[in-house]
């Protein structure tokens, strides 16, 4: 089910939270929001399943108007907050049932026996949450989300304070959820790497305002360069002394990585002799690289970030 935000707009106080981003998620894709802390995410995915209104602007789900639908709009949009919490004496299958008389669902019991398998929860249905780890708490906080089948399913940080298991878990079913339903999935996270995962296209805020959005592969093959990393057939040394002049290079144990300007890169390969390599691949710069892009468009060069492999929330 497609999404459509027009010009949306959201002032508390003299904050202002989202300034104009307007962009379309397609139906059935998979889609990430990117953005420093206070960028507008949590605002735009609260607007999103009509939990506040807009002081202007748009959304539509499947051409419903979700300002004006009311109850309806939670016909189609289920939402996993980034912290969730559900009463610590009641076991998971009595969380879902709760969940399932409160939507007024039919065939409930088929139901929370599906969104318990899909999550990986079947075997602790029936314990009390107090003995849940944090992942599957946010597991069963998924099966809630998914009890009604929704054609649009929001996720707010899903996979913050999990462990790498936790999270490793997490990507697998929002990625099963992805290859075996037709719901659109609209994430939010601070780990860009995540998002390259599981995204399929990728919209950037800062400061409340759109800043790109795209399509991961297109936003990640934008970048002015490229990684060329070459293994020598027989003499690393004759290769590296090859290499020398053509970017910044890299000497690795297996390899030899030289980061040169995109254009340049099969130049590079048709000046080395091609008997000193073994083999060679070229390496796009990655979502990150496209992230910090974004954002330099409305920053001074002296004051880009840091290069870190996450991004606050």
């Amino acid at each position: 089910m497609k999404i459509t935000i027009t010009d949306v707009r959201k002032r508390y106080g003299d904050v202002v939270a989202l300034d104009g981003p307007s962009f379309e998620i397609p139906s059935g894709s998979t889609f990430g929001v990117l953005g420093t802390n206070g960028a507008g995410k949590t605002t735009l995915f609260e607007l999103l399943v009509g939990h506040h209104e807009p002081d202007a602007g748009r959304i539509e789900v499947g051409g419903l108007d979700v300002e004006r639908a009311g109850h309806r709009v939670r016909e189609r949009v289920a939402f996993l907050p980034e912290h969730a919490g559900f009463p610590s004496s009641m076991t998971g299958r009595e969380v879902l049932s709760v969940h399932a008389r409160i939507r007024g669902l039919a065939d409930r019991e088929a139901r929370i026996d599906d969104a318990l398998e899909t999550v990986g929860l079947a075997d602790a249905a029936d314990r009390a949450v107090e003995g849940y780890s944090n992942g599957m708490e946010r597991r069963l906080g998924l099966a809630s989300a998914l009890l009604a089948e929704p054609p649009v399913l929001v996720l707010d940080e899903p996979t913050a304070g999990l462990d790498p298991r936790g999270v490793a878990t997490f990507h697998e079913i929002v990625e099963r959820i992805d290859r075996e339903t037709d719901a659109t999935v609209v994430l939010s996270s601070h780990v860009l790497s995540e998002v390259e995962r599981l995204c399929d296209t990728v919209a950037v805020l800062e400061d409340g305002e759109l800043r790109t959005v795209g399509d991961v592969d297109e936003l990640r093959a934008a970048g002015e360069t490229v990684t060329v990393v070459l293994q020598s057939a027989d003499d690393p040394a004759r290769l590296l002394d090859a290499v020398q002049g053509w970017g910044e290079v890299v000497e690795t144990t297996n390899a030899i990585e030289v980061t040169c300007e995109r254009d340049a890169a099969f130049d590079l390969l048709s000046a080395i002799d091609s008997e000193t390599i073994d083999r060679f691949e070229v390496r796009e710069p990655g979502l990150e690289a496209a992230f910090r892009k974004a954002l330099a468009t409305e920053t001074a060069a002296g004051d880009e970030p840091a290069a870190e492999t996450e991004v606050d929330a």
